[in-house]
């Protein structure tokens, strides 16, 4: 059977966009602000790594687990849509929760690494739905799965390649700088957050049904 490269790449960009590996640089700056230098490395290697069990656990999983629980894709879109807006305001307002998490969970400083880094930035619930969609067990092959988690695990390759870089231009930058650029990116994912809180109420048909309503 030939490789259908055009779905390939639809997939591969699919991917590529709902992880942002360059959107996911300032969140990384903002976790690292409070982290040696030394460890940044191990910052970015847990947080890509957590990601990508994440990822492929949703992938072999995530559609069993929604159509037993009966949750559907809006939902979950708005509950995460919510969780990323949050998360946008404590990059804008300043010291914050997940900041002193990182600061004092038992002074383990890769703390950061699961939360914000690995969730909500790189294992987002857009990323979990669209693994689930894009590896649906009524319409995709176990060989077409393999290959999904193939294109996945390149996206997070390049992440981890992106937020090792960022290691060197936090310590070019320093801490004010970083700060800058957080509060500055913290404004650009809040709107991408209400953007999927807006997504998810379409695919719910809410927007349909007020405006059949009289």
């Amino acid at each position: 059977m030939p490789i259908d490269w055009t779905s390939l790449m639809r997939e591969f960009v699919t991917l590529f966009v709902v992880i942002d590996p360059v959107g996911t640089i300032p969140v990384f700056l903002f976790a690292a602000q409070s982290v040696p230098t030394r460890l940044h490395r191990s910052l970015a290697l847990r947080a890509v790594g957590i990601s990508t069990l994440v990822l492929l656990a949703f992938l072999v999983a995530g559609q069993v687990l929604l159509e037993t629980l009966g949750l559907r894709f809006g939902s979950f879109q708005i509950a995460g849509g919510i969780i990323l807006f949050l998360f946008a305001m404590t990059m804008i307002f300043g010291e914050s929760k997940p900041n002193r998490e990182i600061e004092d969970a038992g002074r383990d400083h890769l703390a950061g690494a699961v939360f914000p880094l690995a969730m909500p930035s790189i294992a987002s619930p857009g990323a979990m739905l669209a693994i689930v969609v894009l590896t649906d067990n009524h319409t995709e092959t176990i060989a077409d799965q393999a290959i999904t988690a193939a294109m996945l695990v390149v996206v997070l390759l390049f992440t981890l390649v992106l937020l090792l870089a960022a290691s060197f231009v936090h310590r070019m930058i320093g801490n004010t700088g970083a700060s800058v650029i957080s509060r500055v990116m913290g404004i650009v994912l809040a709107t991408i957050a209400v953007d999927a809180i807006l997504g998810g109420f379409d695919t719910l048909g809410v927007f349909q049904v007020a405006s059949h309503m009289p």
